[in-house]
């Protein structure tokens, strides 16, 4: 995962959607999908958006947000149909952009939130596009980039919260569009995959360890890295398996902190007990005129509980292909190496799958759903497209699955 500056942005950088400067910038993106390899893109249910357009509804697409420049992909169907995208984006984006960069973010539609803060600018933006304008909302609920692309990340609720209270206002439907995002490697991404495995272990233990295959490899790293982050804040290393180990560890961190800051809101889940403490200690954070390092370190210790929760339990040993060693290689790239991006391992095929459109009551009724409910119901829905697509194309319908032995 990349690390962010959190604080209180001194600015909200509203959207200047304009079709010209969308369209304009096609070339880039292509370029850039091109740079990282993403050579083969494909979409499905796409009729989805095109109908919901066709008929004047407030759209919002709600995609799983598994690894860096699928974004990208996605805009490529906007470009498609020739209806350009409103996104919300995190505001830690425009302020590390340049000048240009950010103006140009805001031509293509994209419009800053402070994730950490009340931002009621970016609340009714994003009312306002599906109440009122022709092009459809993106909202990746998942927050961050987990690099789960089989694994839909517990989605934040906030998306859903925003489509509620759309609904209510808008005098047209407002439909959702959960959108799922999966890619696969079309040629074996082993010898570079291979190679970072080397980089790793020679940061950590000194020498590659070439008598095991990449899986053992792999997982004994990540035993010496949790190994050191026990050492480190709890004092010794503890026993049992990799995934109770990081549970045990990130839920002490969670703990620790919410008993220093007293904030104790263990009865919701992890993630959104970082995303409450994090809201909490910023608010502390940006209210202290100096500098203060205990809430520094405290972001940093919640940067690493969100690090520990990305490395899902059984992921990699439950099915250990290639995509997934990729996944968990990519992040290590940027967790233990500090890499901004992960290295480009080869040619790759995407496909971006439009769901079936959920469609909101327009005014409260006794079928209203919750919050809750609907960002289940968007999380269920996702998942359910990514299990298809992997039951169709298990190894991306490319090449056949190599031996870990390799």
């Amino acid at each position: 995962m990349n690390s962010q500056p959190y604080g209180s942005p001194d600015r909200h950088w509203p959207p200047r959607l304009n079709a010209w400067w969308f369209y304009a910038l096609h070339g880039h993106r292509q370029r850039e999908l091109r740079r990282q390899q993403m050579t083969l893109l494909e979409f499905e249910g796409l009729h989805h958006l095109a109908q919901a357009g066709r008929k004047g509804l407030g759209v919002l697409i709600t995609p799983n947000h598994s690894f860096h420049w699928d974004s990208y992909c996605l805009l490529e169907a906007a470009q498609r149909l020739r209806l350009p995208f409103y996104t919300m984006t995190a505001w830690q984006v425009f302020a590390q952009s340049s000048w240009f960069e950010s103006m140009s973010l805001q031509r293509c539609g994209c419009f800053s939130v402070d994730r950490e803060g009340s931002d009621l600018r970016s609340l009714r933006t994003a009312i306002d596009i599906l109440v009122e304008r022709a092009q459809p909302l993106v909202i990746f609920p998942e927050g961050d980039i987990f690099h789960t692309n089989d694994w839909v990340t517990p989605l934040r609720d906030g998306a859903a919260s925003i489509a509620l209270l759309a609904a209510k206002k808008a005098k047209r439907p407002v439909v959702i569009i959960p959108t799922a995002i999966k890619r696969w490697y079309l040629t074996d991404p082993a010898p570079s995959l291979m190679q970072t495995m080397s980089k790793l272990e020679k940061r950590l233990f000194g020498k590659p360890n070439t008598g095991s295959n990449l899986l053992q490899r792999l997982l004994l790293l990540a035993q010496g890295l949790v190994g050191l982050k026990e050492l480190q804040y709890l004092g010794e290393t503890r026993s049992g398996t990799l995934a109770s180990r990081m549970e045990f560890l990130a839920r002490q961190l969670t703990c620790q902190l919410e008993v220093k800051y007293g904030l104790k809101v263990s009865e919701i889940s992890l993630p959104d007990r970082v995303v409450f403490m994090r809201r909490q200690i910023v608010k502390q954070k940006t209210n202290t005129s100096s500098v203060c390092p205990s809430t520094d370190a405290a972001l940093d210790d919640l940067f690493l509980v969100s690090q520990l929760y990305s490395y899902k339990g059984d992921y990699l040993c439950q099915h250990p292909s290639w995509e997934r060693m990729a996944e968990t290689l990519d992040k290590l790239e940027e967790d233990f190496l500090g890499a901004t991006y992960p290295t480009v391992r080869g040619p790759k095929r995407v496909i971006v799958r439009f769901g079936e459109p959920i469609r909101l009551p327009s005014v409260r009724t006794d079928c209203m759903p919750t919050a809750l409910q609907l960002i289940t119901q968007i999380q269920t829905q996702i998942q359910q497209e990514l299990n298809q697509l992997n039951s169709l194309y298990p190894s991306g319908g490319f090449y056949p699955a190599s031996s870990l032995d390799n």
